[in-house]
């Protein structure tokens, strides 16, 4: 029996097994089985093709980068046009974009990359079209945007579960917790959250299903199986993601409302050939990636209020250092900070001060360099 004929008898055996309380362990344990074999599946079709993962080589540049996901004629490519002044073929048909396409949105001082794949099919992240070069753009993004069309929104299924066959994990975070292999001394677990999702002898059963008999656990939140499993495997990506809903000029203000309560996700309702709400999906992407403006002020200078430099939130001065010049780390000396993050205008700060927005930053240099 194959791989996909396994993952056919698992999934049919939970679909026989009743929920209860008395079948979650074993409903878990199925689910990351399914995991695994996935995994084993993923790694036997990169051994045979005898190549890397499959992936569209693209150049990454800006402060950030973001990719349309979504089905064929959903308006990934009017949406581009729009937001960047790209020039993405547009065609009322399907399978218009056949490689990225590249744009550059610049946005409150922010160069934001913006990447528009060909559309995806239902069964891409088994090889379906283009399917595993186009999600593969998604790992390496900052944010995922999925485009559905209005009169198809439950595509949005279809989308994030193509994307988690491939370990891409949307608006999540890695769970919290730590493995630590032994060579004896059987498995130990410290529980520092009780576990509900979860049990103790459940949570072993994984890790002895993945070949881990030995072993320090340290669990810090309440994880699921299938957060364990996806732990245990090491290449999920956790990505962040939004839900835009396209081509809402063509239906009415009652149709719209009734299709929300059918979408799980908050979602930004756009139309791309009407221009409605194009800027409103600039602000929530630049929200999404949390970016900070902050002003630098050489040394005995004034501050450059023109162009901010950006930066992520929760960075620090050794974040800037860092993304400024590949030297400035070591030939820093300290920072004089004005602005939110400090008690008063021009104190003198180490690498490890976090910076907010609209801070201005000053860094002195070692004397000599």
């Amino acid at each position: 029996m194959g791989i996909p004929e396994k993952i056919k008898a698992i999934q049919d055996e939970m679909a026989r097994t009743q929920i209860n309380k008395a079948t979650e362990k074993h409903l878990g344990l199925l689910k990351a089985k399914i995991a695994k074999l996935k995994r084993e599946q993923e790694d036997d079709v990169t051994k045979k093709s005898g190549m890397k993962q499959d992936g569209f080589d693209v150049r990454r540049s800006g402060d950030a980068t973001v990719v349309f996901i979504g089905l064929p004629s959903v308006g990934k490519s009017t949406l581009l046009n729009k937001m960047t002044g790209a020039n993405s073929t547009i065609g009322a048909f399907q399978f218009t974009t056949l490689t990225v396409v590249p744009g550059m949105m610049e946005y409150r001082g922010a160069k934001i990359q913006v990447l528009d794949l060909p559309g995806i099919i239902k069964g891409a992240s088994t090889g379906k079209g283009l399917g595993k070069r186009i999600l593969s753009v998604a790992r390496t993004a900052d944010l995922v945007l999925l485009v559905l069309d209005v009169f198809q929104p439950y595509h949005e299924d279809v989308l994030v579960n193509e994307l988690g066959n491939i370990g891409i994990r949307l608006n999540q975070l890695p769970p919290n917790l730590t493995i630590e292999k032994a060579s004896m001394g059987g498995i130990a677990i410290a529980q520092q959250v009780k576990l509900t999702k979860i049990t103790e002898d459940h949570l072993k059963d994984i890790l002895h299903l993945y070949g881990i008999v030995s072993a320090r656990v340290v669990v810090r939140e309440d994880v699921s199986s299938e957060q364990l499993a996806d732990h245990i495997a090491g290449n999920i990506s956790y990505s962040k993601a939004l839900t835009i809903l396209n081509k809402i000029d063509l239906v009415d203000k009652e149709f719209l409302e009734n299709l929300k309560t059918k979408i799980k996700s908050d979602v930004i309702e756009v139309s791309a050939n009407s221009d409605i709400n194009i800027e409103v999906l600039k602000e929530k992407i630049y929200e999404k990636l949390k970016f900070i403006r902050i002003y630098l002020r050489p040394k005995g200078g004034e501050t450059d209020f023109k162009e901010p430099f950006i930066a992520r939130e929760s960075d620090t001065v050794e974040d800037i250092c860092n993304k400024l010049h590949r030297r400035l780390k070591r030939e820093f000396r300290y920072g004089l900070v004005w602005g939110k993050s400090v008690k008063f205008g021009g104190q003198r700060v180490g690498l490890n001060h976090i910076l907010l927005d609209e801070d201005v930053l000053t860094i002195i240099k070692k004397r000599g360099t």
